[in-house]
């Protein structure tokens, strides 16, 4: 093997970049966050008095005076009798599901997430919805009112309402979400929300009111209208507009180009969006942003034109110049999209998640493929803002990462958008399930390894609600199962979707894993914004090295192979002073006796056994 040379910079210049901020010209915080996705009603139930009931839920009328809220701690797959009355497994009743989690709930938890070690939280869509999943909203100016204490008179108060934002009253669940960003904030939380600026919900007033009133609606310009209904035609609706991937239940808004032949939501559209924007980034319009949110998350962003970003992610920064604001872009144009549309960041699929996947969870690319295609993408972002990147595993569009870990021989994500359980990532098929068991001890070392990963390099590592508590699941639904909380006995998983193997698996919390997640950014700031260099990596062993300088001189060093390998390099010195030996302090997995590290005077050799990564620290 050949010796990998690697020189130690002394530099503080990653701390006094950090400091001033770049000027300010983007939001500090989000350089040093660790992120943290909520999605509410499966977070903590913690009101039960404000529960969803059947009809706001548009429950079937046939199974409605049966239903009820799900219990938090039932096994997953295990059906209750009126989901047994509309079909036979979870995948054909999820959509009538509701645990019932609130902003009750995440106030609960905001110390446990502070404890963790988040520093920012992303919700899924807060707003007012009728489904679990809340991206077809009724509105976009209201919370939900079963996130809020009180969702009977709000659903009252808000009677009468225009898209005129002078019409619009605070009501009990955005009070609630209000005091929800305050204590966060309090506990050095930053909070962004989920804008879904590109379709609504049927019930959303402006459709309703189109839906009624036709040619007449002051709404008919909001939306992309293929037909009107005929009133001479009594029999039949001809009423027709395109939906989200032509989804009718998600009426995308229209959509032009402006006159700097940019594309652009309709000006009405574009003047609602703003108003919301300002509502809940200024909630009580004095031009203080502390008491708003911090910025936000875009759902299907490039379906919406670059010209509509660029002129709102301008009216973002005049509302909070130190907002942050990501898209939600998997393809290979993410950078340039994020250049034109103006955002921050971006949730990192593109640049990290997928090459992750084949290289480290899968490991079929080679090692220096793998370091090379990582590079290469990150590159493709400006310095400035490789920092700001969402860098996540996983999220409640894939399968969780530990059963990604599961099923190494399956894609990041499924091949196809048609909303219908595909085999590739889905667990319901009896032709090629994804498999959905509990991870074993070496699939754990792996998830350890992958975690030790993310938070060394370069960008804001991302969580997705339950990973650090255990939990595991294919794509949608199962990746939304209900947190695990570490106060609640939850049944075990015995059924097994697809004619898969038969199992007894424990969900509940894992205090051992939980711990592992915990702080490790924090304890060590040049992980944040030390300078960051590729030692080296070699395809033979499957080994490669990462370092961390600055004001303290770290190596990461990983071995991706199932068995134990060694890794050598040569310590350098630019100055030709006698070359400083590491020592290991942290490992994914086992105790930090099962590392060797091996050093005569500029040569060090590192040995860890298979699937795990160790930290070195500089003498």
């Amino acid at each position: 093997m050949a010796w990998i040379c690697f020189w130690i910079f002394a530099t503080s210049a990653g701390w006094s970049q950090l400091a001033t901020g770049q000027e300010n010209k983007d939001p500090i915080w989000a350089r040093q966050a660790v992120w943290y996705q909520i999605f509410p009603d499966r977070f903590r139930n913690g009101d039960p008095k404000n529960d969803p009931t059947a009809e706001y839920g548009r429950v079937p009328e046939k199974i409605r005076t049966r239903w009820s809220v799900s219990p938090w701690t039932k096994e997953w797959y295990a059906l209750a009798d009126w989901e047994k009355e509309l079909a036979g497994d979870v995948y054909g009743t999820n959509a009538h599901r509701r645990y019932g989690g609130d902003f009750q709930g995440i106030l609960d938890k905001l110390d446990y997430l502070k404890d963790l070690g988040i520093t920012a939280l992303y919700l899924n869509p807060v707003f007012e919805s009728p489904s679990l999943h809340k991206y077809d909203a009724r509105s976009f100016h209201h919370a939900d009112p079963h996130f809020g204490p009180d969702p009977e008179s709000d659903k009252a108060m808000v009677a009468g309402e225009t898209a005129n934002p002078e019409t619009w009253k605070w009501t009990a669940a955005d009070k609630m979400f209000l005091e929800l960003i305050r204590q966060a904030h309090l506990r050095g939380i930053h909070v962004i929300l989920d804008g879904v600026f590109n379709h609504c919900s049927p019930d959303f007033f402006a459709f309703a009111d189109l839906k009624k009133n036709q040619e007449q609606s002051p709404f008919v310009q909001w939306f992309h209208v293929k037909c009107f209904d005929d009133p001479k035609t009594k029999d039949r609706d001809e009423f027709d507009y395109d939906g989200w991937w032509g989804v009718k239940t998600m009426p995308e808004f229209s959509e032009v180009t402006d006159n700097q032949g940019r594309k652009n939501l309709h000006p009405d559209v574009k003047a609602y969006l703003f108003a919301i924007t300002k509502r809940w980034m200024d909630p009580n319009g004095d031009g203080d942003p502390s008491d708003g949110i911090d910025g936000w998350r875009l759902d299907v962003a490039n379906e919406v034109g670059t010209g509509f970003w660029a002129d709102w992610n301008a009216y973002v920064k005049q509302l909070n110049p130190l907002a942050y604001t990501t898209p939600e872009i998997w393809v290979e144009d993410a950078p340039n999209f994020v250049k034109e549309g103006k955002f921050d960041g971006v949730m990192n699929y593109y640049s990290f998640s997928i090459p992750i996947k084949g290289g480290l969870i899968d490991g079929v690319l080679p090692i220096k493929e793998f370091i090379q295609t990582m590079e290469e993408r990150r590159k493709r972002f400006p310095p400035e803002q490789q920092p700001l990147l969402q860098n996540l595993f996983d999220s409640h569009d894939t399968a969780r990462m530990a059963t990604m870990v599961v099923n190494r021989d399956r894609p990041y994500y499924s091949s196809t958008h048609d909303f219908s359980y595909d085999t590739d990532v889905h667990a319901g098929s009896h032709e090629r399930p994804y498999l959905v068991r509990k991870p074993n001890e070496a699939e754990r070392k792996l998830q350890r390894m992958l975690v030790l990963f993310q938070m060394v390099y370069p960008g804001a590592p991302y969580l997705y609600y339950g990973s650090e508590a255990g939990m595991w699941g294919a794509d949608d639904p199962d990746d939304r199962q209900p947190m695990v909380w570490e106060d609640l006995k939850f049944e075990p998983q015995k059924i097994s979707p697809g004619g898969q193997p038969e199992r007894n698996d424990d969900v509940n919390f894992d205090a051992s894993l939980h711990a592992f997640y915990r702080d490790l950014r924090k304890k060590h700031p040049v992980l944040i914004d030390g300078e960051f260099r590729v030692i080296g990596a070699e395809n033979s062993t499957r080994t490669f090295a990462l370092a961390r300088t600055g004001y303290e001189n770290l190596v990461a060093v990983f071995n991706r192979s199932e068995s134990p390998q060694t890794f050598r390099f040569v310590v350098g010195t630019t100055d030709g002073s006698t070359p400083p030996s590491f020592q290991p302090f942290f490992t994914s997995s086992g105790p930090v006796g099962e590392i060797s590290v091996k050093q005569a005077q500029n040569k060090a050799e590192v040995t860890l056994p298979g699937l795990t990564g160790v930290l070195l620290k500089q003498n």
